[in-house]
């Protein structure tokens, strides 16, 4: 069975710092481009940032660079978003999402709500 799990989210002030995680299980996780998501209410989803199989490529969104660094632990199957000084307009429900060619997967998301 697959499963995604984010963890980490929660309440924090503008200019404060999360660290969300996402782990996977039930596939094999060193094989997927792993990628994190956003999705405000009233919008759409959108691409934070990805991260290639062995970590050696990322890519970030013009709004997040900077300030958030997406990394990965393939031994733990874990992959990471380090966000900081983060703003009010980072608030939304973050995704963790596997991709590979042929197959894709998401968790359940965790909320980051960033509010004084």
């Amino acid at each position: 069975q697959v499963q995604l799990v984010e963890s980490g989210g929660g309440l924090v002030q503008p200019g404060g710092s999360l660290r969300l995680s996402c782990a996977g299980s039930g596939f094999t996780f060193s094989m997927y481009t792993m990628r994190w998501f956003r999705q405000a209410p009233g919008k759409v989803r959108e691409l934070v940032a990805h991260i290639t199989t062995a970590g050696v490529s990322t890519y970030y969104a013009d709004s997040v660079k900077g300030r958030f660094t997406i990394s990965r632990d393939n031994a733990k199957n874990t992959v990471y978003l380090q966000m900081n000084s983060l703003k009010p307009e980072d608030t939304a429900i973050y995704y963790c999402n596997a991709i590979r060619t042929g197959s894709y997967y998401w968790g359940q998301g965790t909320q980051v709500i960033v509010s004084s």
